[in-house]
C-alpha cells in the first residue's frame, strides 16, 4: 500500500458534521500541521440535530464550539461553517456550488473528506449526510476548475482554482495510508474534546470512548510499514 502524497502545501479537509474528521482523520492532518502545511476545515452543516434532547438552536453553537476546540488541537485554525441543515444534505448543485466556492476560498492542493459509502461495513448504512457529502466533494472540485458550471462565483470574486491534485477520501477499504505512529494521542484528545456530543452517546468516559474510536480507525493497515495508519482512497485531479 502506498503513502498518501505529502508534496504539497495547503489542505481543506471538508465533512458534513462537527466530529466526522475527529473520528478518523485528525490524526493524519496533526501529522501535516506538524510538517507546516496549512490545513482548513469546512463543514457542511453544524451538527444541530446530532444530541437528543437539546434542540438545534442550543446544539448547533455548541458543537460548533467543540469542532474548533477539536481542530485547535490538532493545528487547525480556520474552521468554516456553511450553514447546511444537519440530517438533509442532497448531492446537488446547491450543495456543490458552496463547496465549490470554499475550494476556490481556501485553494487547497490536497482535499480530505470521509467516508461516503452506502455502507460503514456490509449490512451497516452509512449517514444520508455522508453519502451527500462526499459525492458533492468530488464534483465540487471540478466544479471549482471549470469557469462554467457557476458562473456566478467569479462574480462575487471567487475565480476558479485548478489547484487541487488529490482528494483523499477516509475509508475502511483503502488504497493508501498516513502514518499516524506518532500523532495518535493528539487525535485522541482532539475527539474528546467533543465531550457534550460523547456524553450524549454513551455513559463511557469520553476519554475511554475517544480512545477507543481513534484506536480502531489508526490500526496497521496490510502492505503498509506503520505502527499505525490512517487509511485512504485516493483520487487525482489535474
Amino acid at each position: 500500500m502506498e503513502s498518501v502524497p505529502e508534496d504539497w502545501e495547503r489542505g481543506l479537509v471538508i465533512a458534513a458534521h462537527p466530529d466526522d474528521i475527529e473520528y478518523g482523520a485528525a490524526a493524519a492532518v496533526a501529522r501535516w500541521t506538524r510538517q507546516g502545511k496549512d490545513i482548513r476545515y469546512v463543514l457542511a452543516t453544524s451538527g444541530e440535530a446530532g444530541i437528543a434532547g437539546l434542540p438545534p438552536e442550543e446544539c448547533g453553537p455548541l458543537r460548533e464550539a467543540e469542532e474548533r476546540e477539536s481542530a485547535r488541537i490538532v493545528g487547525v485554525e480556520q474552521v468554516e461553517f456553511l450553514g447546511h441543515r444537519d440530517g438533509t444534505l442532497v448531492a446537488g448543485p446547491d450543495l456543490r456550488r458552496d463547496l465549490a466556492a470554499a475550494i476556490r476560498r481556501h485553494r487547497p492542493h490536497m482535499v480530505v473528506t470521509g467516508n461516503f459509502g452506502l455502507t460503514w461495513f456490509p449490512g451497516i448504512l452509512n449517514s444520508a449526510d455522508h453519502r451527500a457529502l462526499g459525492l458533492s466533494v468530488l464534483d465540487a472540485v471540478s466544479d471549482a476548475a471549470n469557469e462554467w458550471i457557476f458562473p456566478e462565483l467569479a462574480e462575487q470574486g471567487l475565480e476558479p482554482w485548478t489547484g487541487v491534485r488529490w482528494v483523499a477520501v477516509n475509508t475502511t477499504m483503502p488504497t493508501h495510508a498516513v502514518d499516524v505512529t506518532d500523532t495518535v494521542e493528539v487525535a485522541v484528545a482532539s475527539l474528546a474534546a467533543h465531550r457534550r456530543y460523547l456524553e450524549a452517546l454513551s455513559d463511557v468516559p469520553v476519554e475511554e470512548q475517544a480512545q477507543a474510536q481513534v484506536t480502531m480507525a489508526s490500526g496497521p493497515l496490510p502492505g503498509f510499514d506503520a505502527d499505525r495508519a490512517a487509511g485512504f482512497e485516493l483520487y487525482m485531479f489535474g
